[in-house]
């Protein structure tokens, strides 16, 4: 090991220490320090950081940016250490990430993707139960995708109507009320599940038809082949899952819809928002805040809040 790699883990495991989770960044720094061994290099350069975080050429530049920032936070550690070390000057990469505005599926839109995925073929009867019950919930409740993925039986309270969430995106549990018909359909699909599949190899809620617990890039290209099905993505050529659309727009819509129905209800958003951030799994209210700038029927439902115009009157 070299002295910048041995370096890199004293780093980590400092930080690891105070209860930073760095599993994206431990990765990605690693390829850094092999970046560098592999350039000659012995210390960190402005030049090679350079080089590194803009070597990726199919990502935004504010990912070339994010990846520059933890390049410069390490060499910050490491200048102390080993004065030959460069810290790249701040700002020399000034991109910054902007979030893709939001596609708000119609009721319309939704009912078409489940009746595609339920539609599916499949050998055992499974797959499209079990997609069309994925997706319906991911409509339904805004969960991001790992968090219903790895949803396991245990998680899925059936008598009371109530998910927990324990492996999240930033380490919080939380526990998910979810409608009676939410319910309803989540227990139609456990039923179907164990009577189709008596044995599973695993506990996890959602399962493949050989009763494994789904991968990402399954439910993804799945997503991708409904969604050219209904129309919502251009056809690609070869097995690429094309533009439009995402997953994660079904988190979009959950939060945006849940908030129009708010203010044409007349409350309090402002005093409830944290609630909205809690359910969903927010660290920062603001991150919740966002929807009300990126979706314009909020945006004009919150300016008529203040100039008092009622709700009933924004089309």
């Amino acid at each position: 090991m070299t002295a910048l790699a041995d370096a890199l883990e004293t780093y980590l495991a400092m930080r690891q220490g105070l209860g930073v989770h760095l599993r994206v960044t431990a990765g990605l720094l690693r390829r850094f320090v092999a970046f560098v061994d592999h350039a000659g290099g012995e210390v960190i350069t402005s030049d090679l950081a350079l080089r590194w975080a803009m070597e990726a050429s199919d990502v935004q530049p504010a990912t070339w940016a994010w990846r520059l920032g933890m390049v410069r936070r390490f060499a910050l550690w490491r200048r102390t250490t080993d004065v030959r070390t460069e810290v790249p000057p701040a700002g020399l990469l000034p991109h910054r990430f902007r979030r893709t505005r939001p596609y708000l599926y119609t009721e319309t839109e939704i009912r078409s993707l489940l009746a595609a995925a339920r539609a599916l073929p499949s050998a055992r009867g499974l797959r499209g139960q079990t997609y069309a019950t994925l997706f319906g919930l991911l409509a339904a409740t805004g969960l991001r995708l790992s968090e219903a993925r790895n949803l396991d039986d245990p998680d899925v309270a059936l008598d009371t109507g109530l998910l927990t969430i324990r492996r999240t995106k930033f380490g919080k549990s939380r526990l998910v009320p979810v409608h009676a018909s939410t319910t309803a359909a989540l227990t139609r699909y456990a039923a179907a599940r164990d009577r189709l599949l008596a044995r599973r190899p695993t506990s996890a809620f959602f399962v493949s038809e050989h009763g494994t617990r789904l991968t990402d890039d399954n439910i993804r290209h799945t997503f991708a082949r409904v969604s050219r099905q209904i129309g919502l993505r251009a056809p690609t050529p070869g097995r690429r899952h094309g533009r439009g659309p995402r997953l994660h727009d079904m988190r979009h819509r959950f939060a945006a819809a849940t908030l129009v129905t708010w203010y044409r209800a007349g409350r309090n958003v402002e005093r409830d928002l944290p609630s909205l951030a809690t359910y969903l799994g927010h660290v920062h209210v603001t991150d919740t805040y966002w929807y009300l700038e990126a979706v314009p029927e909020l945006l004009a439902l919150a300016a008529a809040r203040v100039t008092g115009i009622p709700a009933e009157r924004v089309p």
